[in-house]
This record gives structure tokens, sequence and C-alpha cells, in this order.
């Protein structure tokens, strides 16, 4: 074999490999989605864990929180795993990630089981704070990839986010359905994700090969890494305006995916299948946004170009989603949003990457995972709250808001860049 085969086939393998990870990462976030209004905020679902006699309002609160918690760990945990993969390498860290993801989605079984609240809570704050699969791909991909191919290659990555969000749903809905067999509960979605994650850790102990050669191994663990991160991006001037607008989005976009699923189940009574479905839906648009949209208009657009579309349209969304009285209007406005959504994380990300050196790759996009765990560590409980004070749509409305925002002052730092 050729020594061009050879590198052929070994960056084809490692693509694979890095897009089966970060798919069952996502599998493991979206079968939480439709179990969440089972578990939170329903009283006659058989997978309720609140007491008899608590408020729903409650309710609302600890599902914001179970959100938070996950999305702080990451906040905390992200940076320094970043810095772990330039020091000690990527194959390593993923492992290590994709461990702590087993672990977690085990504990998170048993804590549905026993119904023991403190252990889901505290179980969500772990796995956000060891699961950093996806900063390690980013920088796995950023590695063994020509700046003309970020794009495309950080948007194969999103289709595996998307394909996630199309199992994961689907699977948590039905996994989590009891009229589907008699005794699968709210625990058996997050087993099945336990053994799937094992699975994983196999994959990548087998196929991956490493993909970063600068190892920095004289550089210490700056352990305050999460709080720092947030200083430095506010420094980097280049990077500021793209970190700000991906923080402002962020934090929109989590405003919608922790209240969706309930907004959904108030306004149309769905139950844990109807939900998984409508996510699948979404999750199957931004799969071929992925593979197809992206590569079609990243020939003919720059990532600036796209994006100044792309974030207001994602945030109209959400507004039209609030105004459909029936689920088929629903369906009808995901395509355009699912759109908006993959081309939007896809061309965010290659913007930063192409900013970067490639000795820090690991480094700035953990700086990003911190701006990007901390927009959606903000939220949850905020919505929670707001929730509880108004109603389940209330913070869609912040949703929609906060894209628009993001998107329309990216639109003026382009303008005042060009002058």
């Amino acid at each position: 074999m050729s020594k061009l085969r050879y590198n052929v086939l070994m960056h084809n393998r490692a693509l694979a490999t890095l897009f089966f990870t970060i798919f069952l990462d996502m599998v493991g976030v979206g079968i939480l989605i439709p179990v969440m209004p089972a578990i939170f905020a329903d009283p006659a679902s058989p997978h309720y864990l609140l007491p008899a006699g608590v408020s729903p309002r409650v309710g609302y609160m600890l599902l914001g929180l179970t959100f938070a918690l996950y999305s702080f760990g990451q906040f905390v945990g992200s940076p320094i795993i970043g810095q772990l993969s330039d020091k000690f390498g990527r194959k390593k860290l993923l492992i290590f990630s994709v461990l702590g993801t087993v672990l977690g989605h085990s504990l998170f079984a048993l804590a549905v089981t026993w119904k023991s609240i403190p252990l889901l809570l505290l179980t969500r704050l772990f796995t956000g704070m060891t699961t950093g699969n996806i900063i390690v791909a980013q920088a796995s991909i950023a590695d063994i990839t020509t700046p003309e191919r970020r794009a495309a290659n950080f948007g194969l990555l999103s289709a595996a986010f998307g394909l996630g969000f199309v199992v994961g749903p689907f699977i948590g809905g039905r996994l989590a359905d009891t009229g589907f067999v008699s005794w699968f509960t709210a625990a058996t979605p997050f087993w099945f994700a336990a053994l799937l994650s094992a699975v994983n850790f196999f994959f990548i102990v087998g196929m991956l090969k490493e993909t970063h050669t600068a190892l920095r191994r004289e550089q210490g663990i700056n352990w305050g890494k999460p709080l720092a991160n947030i200083m430095h991006a506010l420094h980097l001037k280049a990077l500021r305006p793209l970190f700000l607008t991906g923080f402002l989005y962020n934090m929109g976009f989590t405003f919608y995916m922790t209240f969706m699923s309930v907004f959904l189940f108030f306004r149309f009574g769905w139950n844990e299948a109807s939900l998984g479905n409508y996510f699948a839906y979404i999750g199957l648009w931004i799969i071929f946004t992925q593979g197809v949209v992206t590569r079609y208009m990243n020939k003919r657009w720059s990532e600036h170009q796209i994006l100044q579309q792309t974030i207001i349209i994602a945030g109209l969304c959400i507004l039209a989603f609030l105004l459909a009285q029936k689920a088929s209007w629903l369906y009808m406005i995901v395509p355009f949003f699912s759109m908006a959504l993959g081309l939007t994380g896809a061309n965010l990300t290659a913007l930063i990457s192409r900013s970067a050196l490639p000795s820090v790759q690991g480094e700035v996009l953990g700086i990003n995972g911190s701006v990007n765990a901390l927009a959606m560590a903000l939220p949850p409980f905020l919505a929670g709250t707001i929730a509880a004070k108004f109603d389940p749509q209330a913070p869609l409305i912040v949703a929609s808001a906060l894209i628009i925002l993001s998107g329309v002052y990216f639109i003026g730092h382009m303008r005042r860049s060009r002058g």
C-alpha cells in the first residue's frame, strides 16, 4: 500500500471514529429530551419523580437545574480536558471521556430507578465534568484537516449531532414507553446509552490513531482554566465577536431545548414517543443539512455570509413554533429551523478554528467550549424559574429574542469590520 493511500485510509478511519463518538454522545443527550417532561412535569406519569402534593412549579425548576448542572460541569471540565488533550494526546482523553459517559449514564439510570433526585442531580454534574468528547473530537478534526476542508469536516461532526438527535429522542421515547414494552421504565434508555458508550470505548481503543503529534508534555495544567478562559475570551480581540455571538446564540438555543418538550407536552398533549418522533424529525433535517446543504453552501459563500442569514432565521423559527396551533404546522417549520441550526453550528466553529494556530487548537476550542458551556449552564435554571413564574412557553420567547440578538450583533460586527 502506498504512503498516500495509507494516509487517506487513516484519515477516513479517524473521521469515522470521531463521527461515531459524537453520535453516541448526542444519543445520550437526546435520550433525555422526551423523558424529562414525564419525570418532572407530569404528575400523572408513572415516571414522575416528585412526591405527591409538590407544586408543578418545583418540577419546572428541577428540570431546569438538571440541564444546568450538566452544562456547568462541561464549563468546568471542558477546558481542562482540552489542555490535557494538547499535553497527552487526543486518544487518551477520548477514552477517559467515554468511560465517564458510561459511568454517568449508569448512575443516572440508578437515580431514576431509586427515585433519588439528589443522585440524579449529582450524576448530571459528574457527567458534564468528565464528558469532553466534543472538544477533543473537534481538536482531532482540526489536527488532520486542511483549512479548505475544515468547514466541511466540522459539518460532518454536526451531522453526527443531527444523527444523535434522530436516534436519541427516538430511543428515549420508545424505551421509556411502558405501552411499547411493559417492563420499560424511564431508566431503560439510560442503561441502553451506557451500553452504547461501552461499545464506543472499544471502538476508540481499536480504531483511532493519535492525531496530535505536537504534544506539549512539559506544559502544566491550569486548573483555574474555566474562569481564565472566560477572561481570555474577552481579551482575544480577533475572536471576541465570534465568542460573544456564540454565547448569545447558545444561550437562546438552550432556553429552547430546555422547555420545548414541556411546551409541546402542554400545547398538544404529546407523550414520550410523540416527543421523540418530533425531535428525531429535527435531527433528520440537520443530517441532510450537514451532509448535503453545508458542502453546497460553503463552496459558494463564506462562513461570514452564511451566518448573517442563518442565525436570524433560527430565531424567527422559534417564534413561528409558538404561533403554531396544529402539530402539522410545526413539521412545516422544522426544515427551515434545522437547516439554520446546522449551518450556524458548523460555520461558527469553523471560523473559530480557522483563527487558531495548529499547536493550540485544543486550547482555543477549549475556550470556545467554556464560553458555550457557560452559555448553556445559565439558561436552564433561569428557564425553569421563568416557566414557574409565568408558563412553559415564556422560555421560548426568551430563546427567540437571544438568538435574534446574536444575529443582529454578528451582522453589526461584520459591517464595522469592513469599515
